[in-house]
C-alpha cells in the first residue's frame, strides 16, 4: 500500500512536469514575441498628399515624406503643403515619427548636379547640412531619410552622411536610408553605413520598365529573404537595424512599354486578385504574400517599410491593414493603436 502511494506520487510528479513543459512550449511564438516591437515605415509621395485623410496613420510608427531636393543655393525644395500633412498625421497618431526623405530614385540632371556640388566638395557640406537642419526644425520633423541612389551616390556620400549624422544627433533627430535589396554602393563606407539608425531595404524592383524583356515577379518572397541575408550576413548590419521594404504596386508587362499599376487599381479590377500575386502580365504582392513577409520580417528584421502608402486599397482589402493585423496576431507591438 505504501509502495502504491509512492508510485502514485511519482507518477503525479512526472505528470505535473509534463503538463508544465507542455504549457511552456504550446505557444513558443507568443512567448518569444511578447516583448517584441517592430517599425512600420511608410513613404508618402508629395504627389499623393491629397490622399492623406484616407491613410490610417495609427498603423504606422514612422512616416517618410518624399521627396525634397536642393536648389542651386542649397535650399531644400519640397512640392506640397508639408505642414498640413504633418499636422494631420500627428493628429491621428501623436507618437508617429516623421522624416523628410531626400533625393529619390528618379531625380533630374539638375538635381543630381546640385547634390554632387553640395556633398562632393567638403567645404560646401556645412552650410548645406545647416539648411537641412533648418528645414526639419522649421517643419517640426523628427529626422532625415537619405534616398540617394545609383549614380547619385557620388564620392562625397559617406562624408556627407557622417557629418549629417553628427548634426542630427545634436538636435536629437534620427537618420535613416533607403538602400537596394542586394547591392551596396561602392561610395558607402562602413562608418557611413553604421551612421544610420536603421536601413530600409528596397525589397522590390528586381525587374521593371528597365528590363522589358524580363517579365515576372519583381518582389518575390525569395528576393526579400535574399535582401535580408545580404545586409545582415554579408554587410554585418544588425537585424534590428534592417527594415524590409514591400511594394504597394506592381509592374504591367503586357505592352513593350512596361508600366506600373497600384495595388488599388489591381483590386478594383477584381477583389479575387487581392490574394494573388499576378493578374495576366501584371506582377505584384497580394495579401497572402505580404502576410508571409511580415511573419518572416518579425523574426529577422526590425520591421516593415512600404512604398508607397497612397497606392494601397483603402478598403477591407488594404495591405497596410494586413501588416497591422499580422503583427498584432504575432503579439508584436507596433504603434499600440488601432487594436495593436
Amino acid at each position: 500500500m505504501i509502495k502504491n502511494k509512492a508510485l502514485l506520487g511519482i507518477l503525479f510528479f512526472i505528470s505535473s512536469l509534463f503538463s508544465a513543459y507542455s504549457c511552456s512550449v504550446e505557444k513558443p511564438t507568443d512567448i518569444e514575441n511578447s516583448n517584441k516591437t517592430a517599425r512600420v515605415v511608410g513613404y508618402l509621395s508629395s504627389d499623393n498628399s491629397n490622399k492623406m485623410t484616407s491613410i490610417q496613420f495609427c498603423k504606422l510608427t514612422h512616416l517618410n515624406i518624399a521627396f525634397a531636393n536642393p536648389d542651386k543655393n542649397g535650399n531644400l525644395i519640397f512640392n506640397g503643403d508639408i505642414d498640413a500633412l504633418i499636422r494631420y498625421a500627428k493628429s491621428v497618431n501623436p507618437k508617429i515619427i516623421i522624416s523628410i526623405s531626400l533625393a529619390g530614385g528618379v531625380i533630374s540632371e539638375e538635381q543630381a548636379l546640385n547634390w554632387s556640388f553640395f556633398i562632393d566638395q567638403p567645404e560646401n557640406r556645412p552650410a548645406f547640412i545647416q539648411n537641412i537642419i533648418n528645414f526639419i526644425e522649421l517643419h517640426h520633423l523628427d529626422g532625415v531619410d537619405v534616398d540617394l541612389e545609383w549614380n547619385a551616390v557620388t564620392s562625397g556620400y559617406s562624408g556627407f552622411v557622417i557629418e549629417l549624422k553628427k548634426s542630427l544627433t545634436k538636435h536629437k533627430k534620427i537618420l535613416t536610408a533607403a538602400l537596394p535589396n542586394n547591392s551596396r554602393f561602392e561610395n558607402i563606407n562602413t562608418e557611413a553605413l553604421n551612421a544610420f539608425d536603421f536601413i530600409n531595404i528596397m525589397g522590390y524592383d528586381s525587374t521593371g520598365p528597365w528590363t522589358p524583356n524580363n517579365p515576372g515577379q519583381h518582389s518575390s518572397f525569395d528576393f526579400a529573404k535574399e535582401g535580408i541575408n545580404f545586409w545582415h550576413k554579408l554587410q554585418n548590419i544588425p537585424s534590428d537595424k534592417l527594415t524590409l521594404g514591400v511594394p504597394f504596386y506592381g509592374y504591367n508587362f503586357t505592352n513593350p512599354d512596361v508600366s506600373s499599376s497600384t495595388y488599388a487599381e489591381i483590386v478594383e479590377a477584381g477583389i479575387e486578385f487581392a490574394d494573388l500575386d499576378e493578374l495576366g502580365n501584371i506582377y505584384y504582392n497580394g495579401r497572402s504574400t505580404i502576410d508571409q513577409k511580415v511573419a518572416f520580417a518579425s523574426q529577422n528584421t526590425g520591421g516593415i517599410m512600404i512604398w508607397e502608402l497612397a497606392q494601397d486599397s483603402f478598403t477591407e482589402y488594404s495591405l497596410l491593414d494586413i501588416i497591422h493585423k499580422k503583427y498584432t496576431s504575432l503579439k508584436v507591438r507596433t504603434t499600440g493603436l488601432c487594436g495593436n
